[in-house]
């Protein structure tokens, strides 16, 4: 009784545990490429490319529906419609905006990305500079002197 009852236990993992195999089976996509360049600039550009769901990762480590989509996006332009580079980054930039690019360009959007790092850098060394700055000694005068050594005598040592 106890061997059936394994085998039944074991039996419903299995098909508890299938639909997250397949779930991850079918994510893998295949493309096939005519010629090499075309792949290497296909994930050439999904490497340098940001899912636009998720915060740091590109989209060839994305599996975020929005990625694949955004992947077969890349390679229907690159293959079937044979746009450059340039162009597909144009094209996403135009619908996800330059937060799909890891290395935004300069302008009046993304100036306070560019920007506020220099400016907590230039912070940062004139907050050093003044902590480490000497400041003057301060000279007192004979009185200021004797009131002193009067109130803390100093060490004789």
């Amino acid at each position: 009784m106890s061997r059936i009852r394994l085998c039944v236990m074991l039996w419903c993992v299995a098909l508890m545990m299938s639909p997250v195999l397949l779930q991850a089976a079918s994510t893998v996509e295949v493309h096939e490429f005519s010629d090499p360049t075309l792949e290497s600039r296909y994930y050439g550009l999904i490497d340098e490319l940001r899912c636009p769901k998720c915060q740091n990762t590109n989209l060839a480590g994305s599996d975020a529906p929005i990625a694949m989509d955004l992947r077969a996006t890349v390679y229907r332009l690159l293959v079937e419609e044979r746009q450059t580079d340039a162009q597909i980054r144009e094209f996403l930039v135009a619908r996800y905006g330059d937060f799909v690019l890891y290395d935004p360009p300069f302008n009046a959007g993304t100036a306070v990305l560019w920007l506020l790092p220099l400016l907590a850098l230039l912070i940062g060394i004139w907050r050093i500079r003044r902590i480490t700055q000497r400041r003057p000694a301060i000279v007192l005068t004979d009185e200021e002197s004797a009131r002193l050594n009067a109130i803390a005598p100093r060490d004789p040592r």
